[in-house]
């Protein structure tokens, strides 16, 4: 069997792409300057990448699931301009208590919990406890420490509630997706260094 590969689970509304509520209108969507910069330097490590997206605006009847297809298309061509490509596009249109029943799921997939994640790893062969998840709210991070992710939270302002446990602290705060791709970079640098000195002692 081949080896699992790690992953970058990245939210997408507020920390891929600028938050506009609901918005499934594909030239409104753009990635911005230091997202770019970062994933460039995860692509480098031999990251995955993973979107994992709450898209209650399925459930409540703004747009069709199907125009989640165009945003999925619209994101791909934006950062395969930089070279960057995307493994997988997960998302979650269920809301319990909506009007259209068959959206109206007590479902596993809405984070704050972690069943797009655990799908998402199933189907590409992921190992969580290598794996990040990347958010700008707090439930992106119960989300993939309940996975078992390490998770970093972008401290843009877009957290307001600040209801924390031992699930909603994440395991770094930073201010953008460049500072995130460099602390990763930076422990995976000490991972594979500590690795190196126990084998030479073996």
């Amino acid at each position: 069997m081949n080896a699992k590969r790690k992953a970058i689970f990245l939210d997408k509304d507020g920390t891929l792409i600028p938050d506009i509520p609901f918005n499934v209108n594909a030239d409104l969507i753009f990635i911005n300057e230091d997202v770019i910069e970062g994933l460039k330097l995860l692509k480098d490590q031999d990251f995955l990448f993973v979107i994992v997206s709450n898209q209650p605006g399925v459930a409540l009847g703004y747009f069709k699931e199907e125009k989640l297809h165009d945003v999925k298309k619209r994101l791909e061509d934006l950062l395969q301009k930089h070279d960057i490509f995307l493994n997988g596009f997960y998302y979650c249109p269920h809301l319990p208590g909506c009007v259209q029943k068959q959206y109206d799921i007590d479902c596993n997939c809405r984070k704050p919990l972690p069943g797009l994640l655990i799908k998402a790893a199933g189907e590409n062969n992921i190992d969580l406890t290598r794996s990040w998840m990347i958010g700008d709210i707090l439930n992106d991070i119960e989300a993939g420490k309940k996975a078992g992710c390490k998770t970093i939270l972008i401290n843009n302002g877009n957290e307001t509630e600040w209801n924390i446990n031992e699930f909603r602290s994440p395991d770094y705060s930073l201010a953008n997706m460049k500072e995130a791709a460099e602390k990763i970079i930076q422990l995976e640098k000490q991972r594979d260094d500590h690795h190196e000195k126990r084998m030479a002692t073996l």
